[in-house]
């Protein structure tokens, strides 16, 4: 094999390790996020700089503040039991040390409290960043597609709360 054929193969094997150090970062976020894991959450971005926004929230320009308002809406709040999916994700290495990402997201929030469900889907549009070899998000953006919301009453009966768009109160992002 020739020097030129080994480095060209070196390069598509790197650019394929990366793309799964890349999907396995949203996954452990994801995860993070279903388990109410704060710290593991926080170790998934960038520790400055950190651009996230999401329909529904304020922008967060720093990792600590999007962990403290996940952490008082979500983890502090036992009620609340979050199932993300993230799937069909689209990575592209920029360069050796920079990614984007695209990905569909099936969410669905169990509030026993209120005894309401929220379904929701949307798409993720992320930029990743290797730092000291470990990739982490740079910034990530939720675009919410489809929205319905139920509530259950006592007798297992479903009412339609939301559709299309949450409510103007009693969604965990506008709580």
């Amino acid at each position: 094999m020739s020097e030129a054929a080994l480095a060209d193969l070196q390069q598509r094997l790197q650019r394929l390790e990366d793309i799964q150090a890349i999907q396995a970062l949203k996954a452990e976020y994801l995860r993070a996020c279903d388990r109410k894991q704060a710290d593991a959450m926080r170790q998934c971005f960038v520790a400055h700089g950190a651009v996230i926004e999401a329909d529904g929230f304020p922008p967060f320009t720093d990792r600590e503040d999007w962990v403290a308002t996940f952490t008082r809406l979500a983890v502090e709040n036992p009620a609340i039991q979050d199932m993300h999916h993230g799937h069909n994700p689209q990575i592209s290495i920029t360069s050796p040390d920079s990614a984007t990402g695209l990905w569909d997201l099936e969410f669905c929030q169990i509030n026993m409290k209120e005894r309401s469900i929220v379904n929701l889907s949307g798409q993720y549009t992320d930029e990743y960043e290797r730092v000291n070899g470990r990739w982490q998000i740079r910034s990530m953006r939720f675009q919410r597609g489809s929205f319905v919301m139920r509530q259950i009453d006592e007798h297992g009966f479903e009412k339609l709360l939301a559709l299309g768009q949450p409510p103007a109160s009693g969604f965990i992002e506008n709580s």
